[in-house]
């Protein structure tokens, strides 16, 4: 099913480009007409570069130069019918309009090339995007997940923030972090912090520890690669949690990141306590506290990293996210991530000045669970 798919959405561009041809050889055949029927004095052929200039904007080099020796035939045709080639008037138009439509094609070839690359880049990014950072399941445990990743880079789709998620025994882990850096630059930092996580997350070890492992991996892939003018340039910030499939005390550590926001029924938004050590690969020794607070079935809770709180509208404001989140306490995971895209770009003004990612957690409450069966996994998110 998939090649067809793929196929009938690589006609619907054909087709629709060749819907779009009949504009440039009507409107050439009208400029043709008016020509030939108006007095000698008015010359309407200069307008036929109208129609290869606009061609390059839905067809490739080729459809262009077919459209503009179309036009350049057009504006023969009008001198034949107007006191014949040998006029000076005539040759100038002729000679004008065919250096335009080569200086067009040239345009269009250019153009199409820069599509070609861009296309390109696009597929590299997300297949960067597939290999370093996994899809969230849609359930994982008791929990129903959702994410959303904004790179501030424009052909980048991964950069500097990143997460995972992980079963260990009978709870989740998830780790959410933000590197150094932002866009493609950024992403040998994230990749290295995802592996040490996924490597060190399934072992039986406590949260704080696993924190202290993460820090020896930073700090060790800084060591090996710093020169003496990046000393101390590359770290990260990182929260882990983990979240028991039947205790709702819910236990994270946090070094150097944001706390979560806890998202109740009924527009409340709350702020577990948090304390904070260094950022990841700072001061590697440093003890991670493990804070703890109730998550309870039916609350949902939100991790995001500083991308989207730091985001600023036209004067300067931060983007309110607590304020904000409160209006969707009551929507499901991925409901509230469509919000929240749209909501951050318009504040941003469409573009961010850094990356920014999020991840809803939704406790699904027992019944359901059961109903629906214990760590289901759905379609990739």
């Amino acid at each position: 099913m998939a090649p067809r798919l793929g196929r009938a959405g690589a006609r619907r561009p054909r087709q629709s480009a060749h819907a779009l041809l009949v504009l440039p050889v009507a409107l050439i055949a009208a400029i043709t007409v008016a020509d030939m029927r108006t007095p000698y004095e008015v010359h309407l052929g200069p307008a036929l570069v109208i129609a290869p200039a606009l061609t390059p904007s839905f067809a490739g080099p080729r459809t262009t130069a077919g459209v503009g020796a179309l036009a350049v035939a057009a504006q023969v045709l009008i001198g034949v019918t107007h006191g014949g080639l040998g006029t000076t008037n005539h040759v100038v138009q002729i000679i004008t309009l065919t250096v335009l439509v080569l200086l067009t094609v040239l345009y269009s070839a250019l153009r199409e090339r820069r599509q070609a690359q861009l296309a390109q880049v696009r597929t590299v990014a997300e297949a960067a995007q597939h290999v370093l950072m996994w899809p969230l399941p849609e359930r994982i445990g008791a929990l129903r997940i959702a994410s959303l990743y904004l790179a501030a880079e424009d052909e980048a789709q991964i950069g500097g923030d990143l997460y995972a998620a992980t079963v260990c025994d009978d709870a989740v882990r998830v780790l959410i972090g933000d590197v150094r850096g932002k866009g493609l630059p950024a992403i040998g930092e994230a990749a290295l912090l995802l592996g040490a996580f996924r490597e060190s997350a399934h072992r039986r070890i406590p949260l704080a520890e696993l924190a202290t492992a993460l820090d020896q991996s930073i700090t060790r892939y800084a060591s090996e690669l710093d020169t003496p003018e990046e000393e101390g340039e590359r770290f990260a910030t990182a929260l882990l949690v983990e979240i028991p499939d039947r205790d709702p005390v819910t236990r994270m550590t946090s070094a150097g990141h944001p706390p979560p926001l806890l998202l109740s029924p009924g527009r409340v938004v709350t702020v577990p306590s948090l304390h904070p050590s260094p950022p990841l690969g700072v001061a590697c020794g440093t003890e991670h506290t493990l804070d703890v607070f109730s998550f309870e079935p039916g609350d949902t809770l939100l991790l995001y990293t500083d991308g989207v709180v730091e985001a600023r509208d036209e004067r300067g404001r931060f983007y309110p996210l607590a304020e904000r989140v409160a209006r969707w306490t009551d929507d499901s995971p991925e409901a509230l991530m469509h919000h929240l895209r749209r909501d951050l770009l318009a504040h941003a003004g469409g573009r961010l000045g850094d990356d920014a990612a999020l991840i809803a957690l939704h406790r699904v409450p027992a019944e359901r669970r059961r109903h629906h069966g214990h760590g289901e996994s759905g379609r990739p998110g």
